[in-house]
């Protein structure tokens, strides 16, 4: 699945990622009586920042303690999902919120937040307003959002522009228009790890969002019947065929990975143009990519419109935050303690200066004097405003979907990538599995 390669890499800004065991105990005291427990991922940065909130808050509250407890990514969907469908979920879930959340809340594994957040206006005042929508089922909030936002980016080579003696694009024709041009000097229009599938997928998201608005993928996601037909449907998943067609991609781009970073590669050595990719490519780019960076030759911006679209060009797409859940089987004791670390152990101002630290863009307002002082300042306060002033920022759709609709997505994503079959086709395959 794309989660554990977007998550893991998401945060890391370029730090490789630790191959610790697949639990690997704890860093908080409390392991007994009635103290909270807390799962989540192991990984460093990531995971470090998570272990100094738990520890920061068990100083400040004595005698209420929260245990926690980090799992390998793959290692931990199977684990949670197993407790909490046996009843023995950790008090504080961890996760992506969306679909999987949607099955949890459905089956009342979950805690219902909304009347909390409405008695604590003040924690749900200082978080982005887009975070929210991931964490909401049916109108009713079932998480907590955390951490980073991850929005989908589109990176330009600066130096291959002046090159060609081309602009950035500003609309889709712009980019049907400069696919011919770079490919006459022999550089790849647009890199992309076809091989990963949820690559891919960032353009579907996109061109949806931008054709049809965030209500044509919110049908999706809802489960409304043959949504996937919708005619603006149609058009993006024929735009995107036709960007393949025109040779858009980079040659061989379906055994190209993205987990080996080869698609950043190309973008910064040069032999690609642009390419669509999270935020968490800054900082691999960054890393791996010698002087690229630090030259000012990588351009970033959102994803342009698409001519008669009814989308907001401010649209983002991406990962709008991560998400705490409380277990609905957890002690009333237990719950409280969570609800406290809710309200005063998640991005304190110690944690919020970790993950700026670390190349990302915590989900607090007002960090902008703090993003302003990092060495990547231009690219954090772009991602800030990005995800900060995007009237919808929609989410991932393999996190958004359920997990069996969304391994059909990517596998079908394949298919249409490769024109082996039609966007038709490509419809009526995803409508068996997300409509009601």
């Amino acid at each position: 699945m794309a989660l554990s390669r977007r998550t893991l890499l998401g945060l890391a800004a370029g730090v490789p990622v630790s191959a610790a065991l697949a639990a690997c105990g704890s860093s908080g005291p409390g392991k007994s009586g009635g103290g909270a427990t807390y799962w989540y991922l192991n990984g460093q940065p990531q995971e470090g920042v998570r272990a100094g909130a738990v520890d920061a808050f068990n100083k400040a509250h004595p005698d209420d303690q929260i245990a926690d407890t980090t799992f390998q990514n793959d290692a931990y969907k199977t684990k949670i999902k197993t407790a909490i469908g046996a009843g023995q979920a950790p008090t504080i879930i961890w996760g992506w919120g969306g679909g999987t959340l949607r099955t949890y809340a459905e089956a009342g594994q979950v805690e219902d937040l909304t009347s909390w957040f409405d008695e604590h206006s003040e924690v749900k005042e200082r978080l982005f307003p887009t975070s929210f929508g991931a964490a909401t089922v049916d109108g009713k909030i079932y998480a907590m959002p955390c951490e980073t936002v991850q929005p989908i980016v589109l990176y330009y080579n600066r130096q291959v522009f002046d090159q060609v003696g081309v602009e950035p694009p500003q609309s889709w024709e712009d980019i049907m228009a400069l696919v011919p041009r770079f490919n006459a000097k022999g550089i790849a229009p647009f890199s992309l790890g076809g091989q990963s599938r949820w690559t891919n997928m960032m353009w579907l998201e996109f061109l949806f969002d931008r054709i049809g608005g965030p209500e044509l993928f919110q049908a999706i996601a809802e489960g409304e019947k043959d949504a996937w037909s919708h005619p603006d449907a149609i058009t993006a998943l024929t735009k995107v065929q036709e960007l393949v067609e025109a040779d858009g991609f980079v040659k061989g781009f379906s055994s190209i990975t993205a987990d080996s970073n080869a698609d950043q590669a190309l973008l910064y050595t040069g032999r690609a143009a642009m390419m669509l990719q999270g935020a968490w490519s800054y900082g691999i780019q960054k890393t791996d990519g010698g002087t690229f960076v630090s030259s000012g030759a990588l351009g970033f911006m959102n994803f342009p419109p698409v001519e008669g679209g009814k989308g907001d060009p401010s649209g983002a797409v991406g990962n709008p935050a991560q998400y705490l859940s409380i277990s609905s089987k957890a002690s009333a004791e237990q719950k409280k303690v969570a609800k406290d670390f809710f309200a005063t152990g998640v991005l304190q101002d110690a944690e919020v200066k970790k993950w700026i630290g670390n190349g990302s863009v915590p989900i607090r307002l007002g960090t902008e004097k703090l993003l302003a002082a990092s060495e990547s300042a231009d690219f954090l306060q772009f991602t800030y405003d990005l995800a900060s002033k995007a009237e919808v920022f929609t989410q991932s759709w393999d996190q958004a979907l359920s997990p069996t609709a969304a391994e059909t997505l990517l596998d079908n994503i394949v298919k249409l990538f490769q024109l082996s079959v039609s966007p038709e086709q490509f419809a009526r395959n995803l409508n068996a599995v997300t409509g009601k």
